[in-house]
């Protein structure tokens, strides 16, 4: 297998810094307000609300709005809960109980020192569900969490009443990706290079989590005016931040590819096979840099139900916050529509 380089995660030498002044952080406050530095980096002030919750051994910080049929928002990387800062609102006005929680290790939730392999995290996502009182939740999931949201749909389909995953292929189309297809393999070179002890931690925290910062405008397509601006950045960078995070963000990473030849990864594979029997939306940009649209195009023949797979022209990773308007309107009409097509 060639590893190639992990170029996203080398040491930024000064002449990669020539010419580009580092972008300021923003105060606190940040985007939300001046209000929001009484809540630290994560417990941001909006229209929702924040509290704790205990599942799986562990404690979930979540923030939540709205009535009706739970929607529980998973993150992705290297994001936390706020990512969902528009669909939250716009899924309470449609009539929706809207939660974002922040998956094990990140954000406001327990940075514990082990259970980040992908069984252990979906079992804390339909944790929360359980913790939550509700009998299952329609799951909305981008990057890792959509990678553990189709994890949960297939070791405990009856807590998941829908399912909805943004930038990533279902887990075992990621695993023949990444070995097979050198675009993806390359594409994803970040993740191999979080395979180094420690150095990707220190890259990650270094100059105030710069590297969060470009990451995010490498991975965003590049037709987003909106997205991503320097206040919204500078909240995921001081996320980041945060003591043992980017340990925690990055350990998912660790185990899927320090799993692939060993017992607990083969068996995790083959149990993935199962079919996911709950309606499915699939959404994608079709510039994604980070993973390539042939690598999620086909994620469907995992599915026994109702699939619909939609493509964001001209958006990259991060859909949602690229276009909140029309990914939220998509989402809903989804969620809302009685006979989803396959």
């Amino acid at each position: 297998m060639t590893v190639p380089d992990s170029s996203a995660f080398r040491p930024v030498a000064p002449e990669d810094r020539a010419g580009h002044e580092k972008p300021a952080v923003p105060a606190p406050g940040g985007p939300t307000g001046p209000a929001s530095a009484a809540g630290g980096p994560v417990r941001l002030d909006g229209p929702w609300t924040h509290r704790d919750v205990a599942a799986n051994g562990a404690r979930f910080h979540i923030a939540e709005m709205g009535e009706g049929p739970l929607v529980l928002l998973l993150h992705g990387f290297p994001q936390f809960w706020w990512t969902w800062r528009h669909q939250l609102p716009a899924l309470a006005d449609a009539g929706f109980r809207a939660v974002a929680m922040d998956l094990r290790g990140v954000g406001g939730s327990d940075r514990t020192p082990r259970g980040y392999d992908p069984a252990n995290l979906a079992l804390d996502i339909t944790g929360v569900i359980r913790s939550l009182g509700e009998p299952d939740a329609a799951l909305v999931g981008h990057d890792m969490g959509g990678y553990l949201a189709w994890t949960a749909a297939v070791m405990r389909p009856k807590l998941v009443r829908r399912l909805v995953v943004s930038s990533m292929p279902h887990p075992r189309r990621w695993r023949s990706s990444m070995l097979s297809d050198f675009a993806q393999s390359r594409a994803g070179s970040y993740i191999w290079g979080f395979q180094r002890p420690w150095v990707p931690e220190r890259q990650l925290v270094a100059d105030d989590a710069a590297l969060v910062g470009r990451l995010i405008h490498e991975w965003a397509g590049p037709g987003t005016a909106e997205f991503p601006d320097e206040a919204a950045v500078g909240v995921y960078r001081r996320a980041m931040s945060i003591p043992s995070t980017a340990h925690c963000s990055i350990e998912p990473y660790r185990w899927m590819v320090r799993s692939l030849a060993r017992p607990d990864g083969i068996q995790f594979n083959r149990r993935m096979k199962r079919p996911v029997r709950v309606p499915t939306l699939h959404l994608h940009g079709s510039l994604d840099p980070a993973v390539r649209t042939r690598s999620s195009a086909g994620s469907g023949e995992y599915v026994e139900a109702p699939y619909r797979w939609r493509l964001f022209d001209g958006l990259g990773h991060f859909p949602h916050e690229e276009d909140p308007a029309g990914f939220s309107a998509e989402l809903i009409n989804w969620l809302k529509d009685s006979e989803p097509d396959r």
